[in-house]
Protein backbone atom coordinates (compact mmCIF):
# COMPACT_ATOMS: atom_id res chain seq x y z
CA UNK A 1 0.00 0.00 0.00
CA UNK A 2 1.28 3.76 -0.41
CA UNK A 3 2.70 5.37 2.29
CA UNK A 4 1.19 8.94 2.34
CA UNK A 5 2.87 11.65 4.30
CA UNK A 6 1.51 15.25 4.96
CA UNK A 7 4.42 18.15 5.21
CA UNK A 8 2.31 20.87 7.37
CA UNK A 9 3.42 24.43 7.44
CA UNK A 10 5.65 24.53 4.42
CA UNK A 11 6.06 28.68 4.37
CA UNK A 12 7.06 28.71 0.72
CA UNK A 13 5.41 25.65 -1.01
CA UNK A 14 7.22 26.11 -4.39
CA UNK A 15 10.95 26.37 -2.70
CA UNK A 16 9.97 23.50 -0.37
CA UNK A 17 9.06 21.05 -3.56
CA UNK A 18 12.36 22.38 -4.84
CA UNK A 19 14.62 21.51 -1.82
CA UNK A 20 12.84 18.08 -1.65
CA UNK A 21 13.68 17.40 -5.48
CA UNK A 22 17.27 18.41 -4.53
CA UNK A 23 17.47 15.86 -2.17
CA UNK A 24 15.64 13.25 -3.87
CA UNK A 25 17.65 13.47 -6.88
CA UNK A 26 20.98 13.57 -5.06
CA UNK A 27 19.51 10.22 -2.71
CA UNK A 28 18.73 8.66 -6.87
CA UNK A 29 15.22 8.81 -5.84
CA UNK A 30 12.77 9.26 -8.98
CA UNK A 31 9.86 11.80 -8.31
CA UNK A 32 6.82 13.31 -9.78
CA UNK A 33 5.90 16.62 -8.72
CA UNK A 34 2.39 17.44 -9.77
CA UNK A 35 -0.12 20.45 -9.30
CA UNK A 36 -1.53 23.30 -11.23
CA UNK A 37 0.03 24.26 -14.85
CA UNK A 38 1.57 27.60 -12.93
CA UNK A 39 2.84 26.29 -10.38
CA UNK A 40 4.80 23.45 -11.60
CA UNK A 41 6.15 25.61 -14.79
CA UNK A 42 6.58 28.36 -11.72
CA UNK A 43 8.67 25.66 -10.16
CA UNK A 44 10.81 24.66 -13.53
CA UNK A 45 12.09 28.55 -13.78
CA UNK A 46 12.80 28.02 -10.21
CA UNK A 47 14.87 24.93 -10.82
CA UNK A 48 16.73 26.06 -13.33
CA UNK A 49 17.82 28.63 -11.29
CA UNK A 50 19.49 26.66 -8.54
CA UNK A 51 23.19 27.24 -8.24
CA UNK A 52 25.47 24.53 -10.06
CA UNK A 53 25.93 22.09 -7.48
CA UNK A 54 22.48 22.66 -6.69
CA UNK A 55 21.04 21.58 -10.06
CA UNK A 56 18.52 18.86 -9.88
CA UNK A 57 17.44 17.13 -13.77
CA UNK A 58 14.08 18.11 -14.46
CA UNK A 59 11.51 18.04 -17.55
CA UNK A 60 7.75 19.01 -17.35
CA UNK A 61 6.18 16.03 -18.20
CA UNK A 62 4.82 17.77 -21.61
CA UNK A 63 8.24 18.42 -22.61
CA UNK A 64 10.51 16.70 -25.30
CA UNK A 65 9.61 12.70 -24.94
CA UNK A 66 13.63 11.49 -24.80
CA UNK A 67 14.32 14.45 -22.01
CA UNK A 68 11.27 13.34 -20.04
CA UNK A 69 12.54 9.19 -20.72
CA UNK A 70 15.99 9.72 -18.79
CA UNK A 71 14.82 12.60 -16.36
CA UNK A 72 14.78 12.17 -12.59
CA UNK A 73 12.46 14.42 -11.92
CA UNK A 74 9.31 15.19 -13.80
CA UNK A 75 6.91 18.03 -13.47
CA UNK A 76 3.30 16.72 -14.40
CA UNK A 77 -0.15 18.28 -13.98
CA UNK A 78 -1.43 14.63 -14.38
CA UNK A 79 0.62 11.95 -12.73
CA UNK A 80 -1.25 9.37 -14.60
CA UNK A 81 1.00 10.67 -17.74
CA UNK A 82 4.02 9.44 -16.41
CA UNK A 83 5.29 5.92 -15.80
CA UNK A 84 5.07 5.95 -11.80
CA UNK A 85 8.30 7.01 -9.92
CA UNK A 86 9.52 6.07 -6.72
CA UNK A 87 7.58 9.24 -4.81
CA UNK A 88 4.46 11.61 -5.77
CA UNK A 89 4.83 15.07 -4.23
CA UNK A 90 1.46 16.39 -4.53
CA UNK A 91 1.27 21.21 -5.10
CA UNK A 92 -2.30 20.66 -5.72
CA UNK A 93 -5.66 20.90 -3.54
CA UNK A 94 -7.01 17.23 -4.32
CA UNK A 95 -5.82 13.96 -4.31
CA UNK A 96 -3.60 13.40 -7.60
CA UNK A 97 -5.05 10.64 -9.77
CA UNK A 98 -2.99 7.77 -9.83
CA UNK A 99 -1.25 8.60 -6.47
CA UNK A 100 -1.45 4.39 -5.42
CA UNK A 101 0.85 3.76 -8.56
CA UNK A 102 3.48 5.72 -6.47
CA UNK A 103 5.21 3.75 -3.57
CA UNK A 104 5.16 6.73 -1.51
CA UNK A 105 3.06 10.23 -2.04
CA UNK A 106 3.96 13.33 -0.04
CA UNK A 107 1.61 16.44 0.49
CA UNK A 108 2.48 19.72 1.00
CA UNK A 109 0.71 22.19 3.45
CA UNK A 110 1.55 26.14 3.21
CA UNK A 111 1.63 27.62 6.45
CA UNK A 112 -0.21 30.66 5.72
CA UNK A 113 -3.08 29.98 3.44
CA UNK A 114 -6.15 29.20 5.16
CA UNK A 115 -7.63 27.75 1.76
CA UNK A 116 -4.52 25.25 1.12
CA UNK A 117 -4.88 24.33 4.34
CA UNK A 118 -8.42 23.49 4.88
CA UNK A 119 -7.83 21.56 1.38
CA UNK A 120 -5.19 19.25 3.06
CA UNK A 121 -7.26 18.72 6.00
CA UNK A 122 -10.08 17.44 3.48
CA UNK A 123 -7.60 15.07 1.64
CA UNK A 124 -6.42 13.48 4.91
CA UNK A 125 -9.69 12.64 5.70
CA UNK A 126 -10.35 11.14 1.95
CA UNK A 127 -6.86 9.22 2.46
CA UNK A 128 -7.38 8.01 6.46
CA UNK A 129 -11.35 6.73 5.12
CA UNK A 130 -9.46 4.69 2.08
CA UNK A 131 -7.62 3.09 5.09
CA UNK A 132 -4.02 4.70 4.75
CA UNK A 133 -1.89 5.50 7.56
CA UNK A 134 -0.49 8.80 7.41
CA UNK A 135 3.12 9.87 8.45
CA UNK A 136 2.72 14.09 9.71
CA UNK A 137 5.72 16.15 9.55
CA UNK A 138 5.42 19.41 11.19
CA UNK A 139 8.35 21.37 9.43
CA UNK A 140 8.63 24.09 12.03
CA UNK A 141 9.16 21.62 14.32
CA UNK A 142 11.61 20.50 12.43
CA UNK A 143 13.33 23.98 12.24
CA UNK A 144 13.23 24.13 15.90
CA UNK A 145 14.57 20.89 16.74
Amino acid sequence: MTEVAFHFNAPDKLAYACRFARKAFKRGLRVVVTGSAADLQALDRMMWALGPTDFVAHALADGDPEVVAVSPVLLAVDPQSVAPRDMLLNLGGQIPPGFDQFEKVIEVVSSSDEQDRQLARTRWRQYAADGYEIVRHDLVLKENA
